[in-house]
């Protein structure tokens, strides 16, 4: 993994198009202040919304086995399960 660029806050002033689009283009820098540390700019993830029908197939057949007698015996213990009254001690 390779380190990040350090970058103070008057290059972050200075240069700031040039690091915005490269934080957009999926690049992280590190902030310094005085020679230390005091932050990271980082790419936000992008979600994806849909998944193609070819990739899901794909996952799909390498997928576990799942029990339905397992999953409904799971499903069942935590329906009946009460929740902790935060007021009780």
């Amino acid at each position: 993994m390779s380190a990040q660029p350090e970058n103070t806050p008057r290059d972050l002033r200075t240069r700031s198009k040039e690091i915005m689009d490269a934080v957009r283009s999926g690049q992280s820098f590190t902030v310094t202040r005085d020679g230390h540390r005091i932050g990271e700019l980082i790419p936000l993830r992008r979600r994806r919304r849909f998944v193609p029908r070819g990739e899901f197939a794909a996952m799909s057949r390498t997928a576990p086995d799942v029990s339905l007698d397992a999953f409904r015996t799971d499903r069942d213990a935590g329906a009946e399960q009460k929740p902790d009254d935060p007021y009780a001690r």
